[in-house]
């Protein structure tokens, strides 16, 4: 049943959505605290992590996310995403029973499987639930399922993986979602497809047309194309140091798995959280005055996440404060600046989609935008990591990952802001008669220059 009420109900479905999203986060973030005792136990290089963490991963997210999209578009979508939040917890206990590294590579596929479908649909839910002017807020509440999917995953995930092993973090990690995916798909509303959207805005058998049609329309849409490069951007150095950074503070700050996690967790999570919802904020208040300021506050937060990002990687071990009875490293003061600035690309970056993309196509333009994000962010930014130091080792012997680290991050938050600020003019531009809508029914339809 599909209800047009906005109330209770959407703020509920909200938040039910986030915590779907939360263990999607745990189940797939989980890797970062464990790469150390995961490549010792197995005996493989960091490259071979890279490839687990990443690339075995990514390939079947993004391979399956696309008809999963489709699918979507066409079907309940919160049952469906409960549906692949069960099959994505079942998969990650497995991870947890795993007998060497195959093993846990084909559990991680499973994982990944499971979490194409949960996304794209949830975005498009979200997108039906509130109408444009409140999406900023909204999809900043949504995207504090990574930040606390983090939080939980590292401090959680580590002081399990340190008192019980590696295996028993998987495990216990992998019960919340089934309860997620219960709480979900019986207690939920299913939101009325388009319904703050322009009347007409759905065209009439629209649900059907051809794969190649959205493909094209989307292709045409110079906003579109540039926001997914600056994203493939962000999602290559995310991920890269999502999974890495906690290996690096064990070798080269010389904390423990359990000190790093809490670390990571604690001061990334509640930092990264409190940048989700101010960039939300900022982008709905400023872009009230000047719909550009959409696009402007990922570019601002590029520019002030890199200089912190380089000084965080790049300070010298040594110095430390005594928290309880915890040694934390100073470097991690610059560490809160970039975990709060890092993500303000996320939630103007998807209620801006949500704005082009109409409503019929919502979760399978998502799944296209997610696909550049996962198979090449997700995919080659903890391999190029793991490449990377494994190729400095040499030089820089257990300080490699270090050098990784600083070098990803400059090189991909520069570039990031150069592309949303080139996005700002044809976003201003496609705003008005979005590029991405559907063209006319006519036989041969001209694809725009």
């Amino acid at each position: 049943m599909t209800q047009p009420a906005h109330g209770w109900r959407s703020h509920y479905a909200l938040l039910m959505l986030m915590f779907v999203y939360t263990m999607s986060f745990i189940d797939r973030q989980i890797m970062g605290i464990l790469v150390q005792p995961i490549k010792q136990e197995f005996g493989v290089s960091d490259t071979a992590m890279g490839v687990l963490t990443g690339l075995a991963f990514s390939l079947f997210y993004s391979v399956l996310a696309i008809p999963f999209g489709r699918y979507a578009d066409r079907a309940n979508r919160r049952n469906f995403v409960a549906y692949c939040c069960a099959a994505w917890s079942v998969m990650t206990a497995l991870c947890g029973m795993a007998t060497g590294f195959w093993s846990l590579a084909l559990a991680r596929m499973g994982v990944a499987v499971g979490e194409a479908g949960g996304g794209p649909p949830s975005i498009s839910m979200i997108a039906d639930h509130y109408p444009q002017q409140q999406r900023g807020r909204a999809m900043s509440v949504y995207m504090l399922g990574p930040q606390l999917g983090i939080l939980l995953g590292l401090t959680l995930g580590g002081w399990i993986a340190q008192h019980h092993g590696w295996r028993a973090a998987f495990l216990v990690m992998s019960v919340p979602g089934v309860l997620a995916a219960l709480l979900l798909r019986f207690t939920v509303v299913e939101p009325r497809r388009g319904q703050w959207d322009a009347p007409g805005s759905v065209p009439v058998g629209a649900a059907a047309e051809p794969m190649r049609v959205l493909l094209r329309d989307l292709w045409a849409s110079r906003a579109f194309v540039r926001i997914t490069l600056a994203c493939l951007l962000m999602g290559v150095t995310g991920y890269g140091i999502g999974i890495w950074t906690p290996a690096f503070l064990v070798r080269s700050h010389g904390m423990s798995l359990q000190g790093a996690g809490i670390v990571m967790g604690l001061m990334g999570g509640v930092f990264a959280m409190l940048g989700a919802l101010t960039s939300g904020w900022l982008s709905d208040k400023l872009g009230k005055r000047d719909a550009r300021w959409r696009i402007g506050v990922p570019m601002l937060g590029c520019l002030l996440a890199m200089p912190s990002g380089l000084a965080f990687f790049m300070m010298p071990a040594g110095g430390a404060w005594q928290v309880g009875g915890m040694l934390v490293p100073h470097a991690l003061g610059f560490y809160v600046v970039f975990a709060f600035t890092a993500v303000w690309w996320t939630a103007p970056v998807y209620a801006v989609l949500a704005e082009l993309v109409p409503a019929h196509r919502r979760s399978s333009g998502m799944a296209i935008f997610n696909l550049g994000i996962t198979m090449l962010g997700g995919g080659l930014g903890p391999l190029l990591v793991g490449m990377l130091s494994d190729f400095l080792v040499p030089q820089f012997g257990n300080e490699a990952l270090r050098w990784a680290l600083a070098a990803t991050t400059g090189i991909c938050f520069l570039l990031g802001m150069l592309v949303f600020a080139w996005t700002i003019r044809p976003y201003a531009v496609e705003r008005l008669v979005p590029a991405v809508a559907p063209a006319p029914a006519v036989p041969r339809a001209t694809v725009r220059a």
